[in-house]
């Protein structure tokens, strides 16, 4: 039945399926298991292998089998392992009186944990002091690092951002720190900056030509020659940053993703 045809008779459009999602365990070629998170969008038009700080991810039409899903992932084996090696993280989840140091400024922090009723974090000099009951969930211990490196990581921004601001049209409305999944920062039309939350455990260079790309989106919303000429004048060495980018930021937002879990932004 046409859409106009629908549309004058009165017949309601028949209910669309949606996206369906599943995890399976395939076996590559050199006998490695795999967990894959299946994906069945209607939007899709061909299958999609992909990686993030998550794990391994297949999309697929809905008209595509489950056989030529695990067929595809199989003939890309070789991929997949290499970008499940380089998107791995290099540190678990926190655990009490266990974990010696996390990461913070590209550098890895010392932990120093001490017995008490309320959990408490604080950076004492080069230390990281975490007072916490016997009985903290990981949860609350989560949750709070995360809050603390997005106190670090504001106080960072407090620091750079005064510089910057002269020559600008205006400033960001507003600053927030989320868990991204492949951006590192996005401006909204309305000047309101968001910012990824591992960004705190990359090399302050690294993060600052971040804040600098983002704001030099306040003068040119584009990526043109006259917006890179603008991040240049700011930040001389910011081929170098993204190339760190490149080559170790998957491995930084698995990272926090480790440390932090699935929480809401």
């Amino acid at each position: 039945m046409s859409g106009w045809f629908r549309l004058l008779s009165g017949k309601p459009r028949p209910p669309s399926r949606g996206i369906a999602r599943d995890a399976v365990t395939i076996t590559l070629a050199d006998g490695q298991a795999v967990e894959v998170q299946r994906v069945r969008d209607p939007r899709a038009r061909r299958l999609k292998l992909s990686v993030d700080e998550r794990g391994a991810r297949l999309t697929l039409p809905l008209r595509a089998s489950d056989a030529a899903g695990e067929r595809f992932v199989i003939e890309h084996g070789d991929w997949l392992a290499t970008q499940l090696r380089n998107a791995g993280s290099v540190i678990g989840a926190l655990q009490p009186h266990v974990t010696a140091a996390v990461p913070l400024r590209g550098a890895m922090q010392p932990l120093q944990w001490h017995d008490g009723r309320y959990l408490r974090l604080a950076l004492d000099d080069a230390t990281l002091a975490i007072t916490a009951p016997a009985t903290v969930t990981d949860a609350a211990l989560r949750r709070t690092l995360r809050d603390f490196y997005e106190a670090q990581a504001r106080a960072d921004i407090g620091r750079w951002l005064p510089q910057y601001l002269p020559g600008l049209p205006r400033a960001p409305s507003r600053l927030r720190f989320r868990m991204m999944s492949s951006q590192w920062g996005s401006l909204a039309p309305d000047g309101a900056l968001s910012l990824d939350l591992s960004l705190m455990l990359a090399p302050p260079p690294a993060f600052e030509y971040v804040l600098v790309h983002e704001l030099c989106h306040l003068i040119h919303a584009d990526h043109s020659r006259r917006f890179w000429r603008e991040v240049e004048a700011r930040c001389p060495h910011w081929r170098d940053q993204r190339d760190w980018f490149r080559s170790d930021g998957r491995r930084l937002k698995a990272t926090l993703h480790a440390l932090c879990g699935k929480l809401k932004s």
